[in-house]
């Protein structure tokens, strides 16, 4: 009977062997596909725990106890690896230890190895007399749990390998504790910030601008364009450059190294866009903004051949601004040559012939010397006070806001004789700073690199392509104050022939309803038609004409001051010298050869003419629309310089140049690069009460409050900004 029972606890034993394999190899395939089943080592430990007779059974040996301790090794080895099967590889324990990467970071064969482990518990299968063996041969495969522990501090020797030199490495040491923990202390910008934290730790924080405790050439650059500021119109105080040479230990080459970072990032940013924004100035200018990535900012200075030409070029890149540079520093006395003085000396007045008079010319040694001050190359030695000279002098004082006499008095004099820091270098200064907001292209590459380009106080349009004139002519411009033209930079998507006149609503309740209560007859007059809609607001248009408030053709770049360029019937005021007179739209003298020059830009192939334009005038609108719209940059230059290479001065007609001056001498520092919220223009047209006797064209018709709006009306639909209201002749679209 013991024997039988003998014989039945080893035949048992046997099984459970086979068993425990079979139960632990299905586990490992399944906890491969699925990390939620449960471990092989608990089904193992299931199977392996005896389930005897009531009587006369041993307990477990310790052989017994082996076998699930074998499942459960082999589960736990499963998890620092990553690889449920990797360990039972192991009876060749010589390749393990000759490649413990291998354990470590090869999770792909896994098939291959579970194919192993079934094939190994099959040989011990016949041994059923041994189960001892059987239990060697799974507890064999914990042996190389612990090399795939070893096996993963095995990066560490790349973490720790540093392409740092050993001289800067205690620098690098500082910068990383400061960037990780003090940043803002030099850098106020989260995107200055983080571009620091990226560009620093891709280098393990060395420094660059210095190698051992000298600057480099990087360095070098960039401290010689900062100390340079000033010929950029520029403050060098706003750009401080740290003292290397005093910077003898790693904490102070450190707090060097990112002073100077700063300064570089500031310098970078105010070249571009400006030291204030285009909203402090005004609340009527509007420019794209352009603003500097400092990530940018640093690989391009720290890679490029010459850092101090790389950082330069942040600065406006157009000719008229590199012209205004130049004359900048002739103005401080820094140009080619002594500077000029005009000496004191009696009053010189040129005196035109007349009915009953001679041409009275006065002759003056001093007059060379004004020739020269003012730019007058011709007959440079010349010592006659002539018309030229006199009309130079009138120009200037016109300039310089003095009574433009023409005569060279000593208050005239004192006037040329200007110290350094005297208004034309501000004035100078304060163009070059409006150069900064304006787009780096001016214009389309697609079509030549054209655009439109008018300065105001100069009351002048250009049209420009490769880099060249096209065209020009003289404009009229806004009023001062409220109907000042506002500065911006647009696209010219079509012209309009023919086209009619929405009067906007500003005219339309400040002047137009007032003088109804005068005359309620004054708008059929002018040939104004009034419209009363349903909500109560009242528009008031001219139809097409030649009598049209716009003329013959208007030029459309839709904006949200609703400012465009048009022609006009009354002609006389393109002779003045002074043309600020409109509500805010400028007038072009002659719009029909304007029409023809972009036309042919826009579509060279249809061969316009002034001719052909003129051919369209009618009663009907004909929009002639763009296939590329030609950018428009509305600009207020009261300093430039001219083709023959003078530096010409204007009125400054809105005293944009006045505010700006102020807020750059009494100014806030980087406060002024801050965005000023203006309030927005209102196209409201609230309900009226019309007087008796006005002819209204719609009787009480009209469009609702859900009419189109204002901008719709005037630029055609859909667009920006608010205010309903009708919209009259159907559009002729024709190329």
């Amino acid at each position: 009977m013991r024997d039988c029972l003998n014989h039945r606890a080893g035949f048992d034993r046997v099984l459970m062997t086979v068993a425990a394999t079979f139960l632990t190899v299905s586990a490992s395939a399944a906890l491969a596909q699925d990390q939620a089943r449960s471990s092989a080592a608990e089904l193992a430990i299931e199977a392996a725990i005896p389930r005897p007779e009531p009587a006369n059974v041993p307990p477990p040996t310790a052989s017994d106890i082996k076998l699930d301790t074998t499942a459960t090794v082999q589960d736990s080895a499963k998890e620092p690896a990553k690889d449920p099967v990797k360990a039972e590889a192991a009876p060749a324990p010589d390749k393990v230890e000759t490649k413990p990467s291998d354990v470590a970071t090869t999770p792909a064969p896994e098939a291959p190895k579970s194919e192993t482990a079934k094939t190994e518990p099959a040989k011990t299968e016949p041994a059923k007399s041994e189960p001892a063996k059987a239990d060697t041969a799974t507890v064999t495969p914990a042996a190389p749990a612990a090399p795939a522990a070893a096996a993963i501090p095995a990066a560490e020797p790349v973490k720790a390998a540093s392409n740092v030199p050993a001289a800067d490495q205690p620098v690098a040491d500082k910068l990383k504790d400061i960037i990780g923990a003090k940043t803002s202390r030099h850098f106020d910008r989260k995107n200055e910030r983080a571009a620091i934290e990226k560009f620093y730790g891709a280098r393990d924080f060395a420094p660059v601008w210095t190698q051992g405790g000298s600057l480099t050439s990087a360095a070098k650059g960039v401290i010689a364009r900062l100390k340079d500021a000033a010929s950029d119109g520029l403050n060098p105080a706003d750009y401080p450059v740290p003292d290397f040479a005093a910077a003898t230990t790693p904490d102070t080459l450190a707090d060097a190294e990112l002073k100077l970072t700063a300064s570089m990032f500031d310098y970078a940013r105010q070249a571009q866009s400006g030291r204030m924004h285009w909203s402090q100035v005004s609340g009527d200018i509007l420019y794209p903004e352009h603003p500097v990535d400092p990530s940018e900012v640093l690989a391009k200075i720290t890679t490029a051949t010459d850092a101090s030409a790389a950082l330069d070029s942040y600065n406006p890149p157009q000719k008229l601004y590199k012209e205004l540079k130049a004359k900048l520093a002739e103005l401080r006395g820094l140009g080619n040559g002594p500077v000029i003085e005009i000496g004191d000396g009696p009053a010189l007045k040129y005196t035109p012939a007349g009915k009953k008079q001679a041409e009275i010319v006065v002759d003056d040694p001093r007059v060379p010397q004004l020739r020269a001050k003012l730019g007058l190359t011709e007959n440079a030695s010349d010592t006659r006070y002539d018309a030229t000279v006199a009309e130079a002098v009138r120009k200037f004082q016109n300039s310089v806001e003095m009574k433009p006499t023409g005569v060279l008095d000593d208050k005239t004099v004192r006037a040329i004789n200007t110290p350094k820091r005297d208004k034309q270098i501000d004035t100078v200064l304060v163009n070059m700073e409006r150069w900064r907001w304006l787009p780096r292209d001016l214009g389309v590459p697609s079509l030549g690199d054209a655009y439109v380009i008018l300065n105001i106080p100069d009351y002048t349009l250009k049209v420009m392509q490769r880099g060249q004139q096209v065209w020009t002519t003289r404009v009229v411009t806004g009023k001062p104050g409220t109907h000042a033209t506002p500065l911006l930079t647009e696209t010219m998507k079509y012209i309009t022939v023919n086209p009619t006149w929405n009067v906007p609503p500003s005219i339309v309740y400040n002047e137009y309803l007032p003088a109804l209560q005068q005359d309620p007859t004054v708008l059929q007059r002018m040939g104004l038609k009034l419209e009363q809609n349903r909500d109560g607001s009242v528009h008031i248009s001219q139809p097409p004409g030649e009598a049209n408030a716009l003329g013959r053709i208007r030029f459309n770049f839709p904006n949200k001051f609703l400012v465009y360029q048009h022609d006009t019937p009354d002609k006389n005021l393109f002779a003045r010298e002074d043309r600020a007179f409109s509500h805010g739209c400028m007038r072009v003298q002659n719009p029909d050869q304007y029409a023809s020059v972009l036309l042919n830009i826009a579509m060279p192939n249809e061969k316009y003419t002034p001719e052909r334009v003129r051919s369209m005038y009618g009663k009907s609108e004909i929009d002639l629309k763009f296939p590329t719209p030609i950018p428009v940059n509305i600009t207020y230059q009261t300093a430039f310089v001219d083709d023959g290479g003078k530096l010409q001065f204007r009125k400054d007609v809105y005293g944009r140049d006045a505010t700006m001056i102020n807020i750059l001498k009494n100014g806030r520092g980087k406060d002024l690069e801050n965005v000023v919220a203006h309030s927005q223009p209102s196209y409201s047209r609230p309900a009226t009460t019309l007087p008796s006797g006005v002819a209204v064209a719609n009787n009480g018709g009209g469009f609702g409050s859900s009419g189109p709006n204002f901008f719709e009306r005037l630029f055609g639909a859909p667009t920006p900004p608010p205010a309903p209201v009708g919209r009259r002749p159907q559009r002729v679209f024709t190329r």
